[in-house]
């Protein structure tokens, strides 16, 4: 799938031309992710960041985590063996 953005839309972003395409990514990702129409993990893919990445930006913008008992495990697990 391919999104069509029109061209005055793309002009009106007040971002350097390079920036543009990694920028509306980030924000379709923290869209979806908080509107729960995609996991975090689908999340970092489509916003193309890592998971510490992904973390740090939806804590600067104070979006709360979607935390599963599996996620809260395996994050226990592994700060427990740091």
């Amino acid at each position: 799938m391919q999104l069509s953005i029109p061209q005055s839309i793309i002009q009106s972003i007040r971002l350097p031309e390079n920036r543009i395409e990694a920028e509306l990514l980030k924000e379709l990702a923290l869209s979806l992710y908080t509107q729960e129409l995609l996991s975090l993990g689908k999340a970092r893919e489509l916003a193309n960041l890592n998971y510490h990445q992904f973390s740090q930006l939806l804590g600067e913008r104070d979006i709360p985590r979607h935390y599963t008992q599996t996620e809260l495990q395996e994050d226990l697990d592994y700060a427990r063996h740091q």
